[in-house]
């Protein structure tokens, strides 16, 4: 459980807020889970929008609550949690109705989680490439200068090396793009996962038996993104494709990731350019 020493935290005042609250950004993955286990578990919570898009997570008062400059954060009664499923994990504690981690399947739950984390970068890296389009330099020189310089660069009181993992890959992207190459890479992670859940669901409504769990909340949030960048969720893997839809329907799930209309307008215009091309991820991925 990554929480905060308060030498990691430079935004003190965040230590005396009382109540739960929490630093999201609307299209961020790791938020949207977050928010729609709060949704389920109807936690009183105060949002606090961080726009990564215009790089608010890169600005010194963030980067002081969080040196990682990640969203989201959890604040819950002066205390600072910074990891997306120590956050879910936390809350399911916190707030045991409904109960979201089954009892006796914690060592499961953690593996999937782990798993389902191991796949932040592939997600990224489609993402960036079959939703809107985005400039070659999505963080500038001088944004990463920021961040680089940025908060305490400790977590839990050690030099923290997941702010490097983080710059260097923001530098890669500049210098050489989304290759098919990695697009190739990254999807076919996907699929090996997508074929392990799909096993999974052969027997059970859901992914770790008759009740939902952080576990479907958290592969959700994946396959939502991936049928958005045209992954043919429904012909490769059907039974994850069943269980993904009704979940979609749910409003708990539904008003977390749905997408304003103009930003859907730029994501069709830039598929609709891709078809043309040749160039669609089941075109690249060989899929």
């Amino acid at each position: 459980m990554v929480q905060l020493l308060e030498g990691d935290i430079r935004t003190s005042e965040v230590l005396g807020w009382e109540g739960v609250h929490l630093f999201h950004f609307h299209a961020s993955s790791c938020s949207q889970k977050t928010r729609i286990v709060l949704n389920l578990k109807g936690v009183d919570w105060q949002p606090h929008p961080v726009d990564i898009s215009q790089d608010e997570n890169l600005n010194s008062r963030f980067l002081g609550i969080n040196p990682r400059g990640l969203v989201p954060v959890l604040v819950i009664d002066g205390a600072v949690h910074i990891e997306s499923n120590d956050i879910v994990s936390l809350l399911d504690a916190r707030f045991p109705e409904p109960r979201l981690i089954p009892e006796g399947r914690e060592a499961e739950m953690a593996d999937l989680l782990r798993r389902e984390d191991d796949l932040h970068h592939d997600l990224r890296t489609i993402s960036f490439r079959y939703t809107h389009p985005r400039p070659r330099e999505p963080k500038s020189a001088d944004a990463l200068a920021e961040y680089r310089a940025g908060g305490s660069g400790t977590v839990l009181g050690a030099p923290d090396p997941n702010k490097d993992s983080e710059i260097a890959f923001w530098e890669r992207l500049a210098r050489e793009g989304i290759t098919d190459e990695a697009i190739r890479v990254s999807a076919g992670r996907f699929r090996r996962s997508f074929e392990d859940l799909d096993r999974k669901l052969a027997d059970d409504p859901y992914i770790l038996g008759e009740r939902l769990s952080i576990a479907d909340i958290a592969w959700f949030i994946y396959v939502n993104r991936l049928v958005r960048c045209g992954y043919p969720v429904e012909r490769l893997h059907p039974r994850l494709f069943a269980w993904f839809q009704p979940l979609r329907a749910r409003d708990e799930f539904a008003r977390e990731v749905t997408v304003p209309p103009e930003l859907q307008k730029a994501v069709e215009e830039n598929q609709r350019r891709q078809r043309e091309a040749g160039k669609t991820l089941i075109d690249v991925a060989g899929l």
